[in-house]
């Protein structure tokens, strides 16, 4: 396995009491490098506060509540992806996800029409393409292929199905994530979302080429008061450079702005080394140390609902 850097004291003591609200750990339908327990562990031991298991395919509540159960002292956040796995844009699926303590709704990501029109994109040369994208092409050759998931319409509207996913995210005061949705999606879905009455939008990875939002654009969402998440993996694997996410935040402010590392596959560092690494790189683009404590443990504990504004 190829050797990975050690983050920084400096950079652990920065991210201690952080969520990392984007991680994709075992048990999974894909081969991931830590289990959630062992991750809850090593948490505990790292002083940071908790992690949103993110699946897919597969509900993850109550699994979270086994792991809080199982390791006192670390948080685990339940999550659920609006993928054809689930029904897609599934109100039943948000309802029973909330009554179980869920925390994250995620719009489509791997079923997304967005990520349906580039199945046979061809990522940079030494770029390894996503792991989910050699399990859906499995799934196409098993003779399962999973339906792309529409938010909008043909006239670029809200579908009703998405309309009622909002309005349930909303009264449960649940985090709204874009996943994997394209630009006139996210552009069309944010402002919806907000106005519905969710408080809490999140664009996932703006950076990552099925989404790689302009500048202008990101800063317009940021303005109307959504966050954006900021994967540590997308700059990591060389899907873009760590230059173009330190502009990015420059571009929406720090308290607009979220860190989360979307680790947990075997070829990348080690879930727990994530946020501090994630932070190291970002202070040699010249961000402070109290910038980074936003981007970390503020912004992530007010999105877990640990405080509230």
């Amino acid at each position: 396995m190829t050797p990975h850097p050690a983050p920084s004291d400096r950079a652990l003591e920065l991210v201690q009491g952080a969520y990392d609200l984007h991680v994709h750990i075992a048990p999974d339908v894909m081969g991931r490098r830590v289990t959630d327990l062992e991750l809850a562990a090593r948490f505990l031991d790292r002083g940071l506060a908790g992690f949103a298991l993110k699946s897919h395919y597969v509900p993850t509540a109550e699994r979270a509540a086994v792991v809080n159960a199982a390791v006192p002292g670390i948080r685990a956040l339940g999550t659920l992806a609006l993928n054809a796995g689930v029904g897609g844009l599934n109100p039943l699926a948000v309802e029973v996800a909330a009554r179980e303590g869920a925390r994250i709704v995620w719009l489509p990501t791997v079923d997304a029409v967005n990520e349906a029109g580039a199945r046979d994109r061809v990522y940079p040369p030494g770029v390894d393409p996503p792991l989910w994208v050699a399990l859906q092409q499995q799934l196409r050759e098993a003779g399962v292929e999973p339906p792309a998931v529409a938010v909008l319409d043909g006239d670029g509207h809200p579908l009703p199905e998405l309309e009622a996913v909002l309005a349930l995210v909303a009264e449960h005061d649940l985090v709204l994530a874009t996943g994997h949705l394209g630009r006139e999606e996210i552009l069309t879905v944010a402002p919806a979302a907000l106005a519905a009455g969710v408080r809490h939008v999140v664009v996932t990875h703006p950076e990552f080429p099925t989404q790689d939002l302009a500048l202008a654009d990101q800063a317009a969402l940021a303005e109307m008061g959504v966050v954006l998440e900021r994967c540590f993996t997308t700059p990591f694997t060389g899907k873009t450079t760590w230059e173009h996410v330190a502009a990015g935040i420059r571009a929406t402010g720090v308290e607009r702005n979220l860190l989360s590392t979307d680790l947990g596959q075997p070829a990348n560092p080690d879930v727990e080394d994530g946020l501090a690494l994630f932070a190291d790189r970002l202070l040699e683009c010249g961000f402070t140390d109290d910038e980074l404590r936003i981007m970390t443990v503020g912004n992530s504990n007010l999105l877990a609902g640990a405080v509230t504004v």
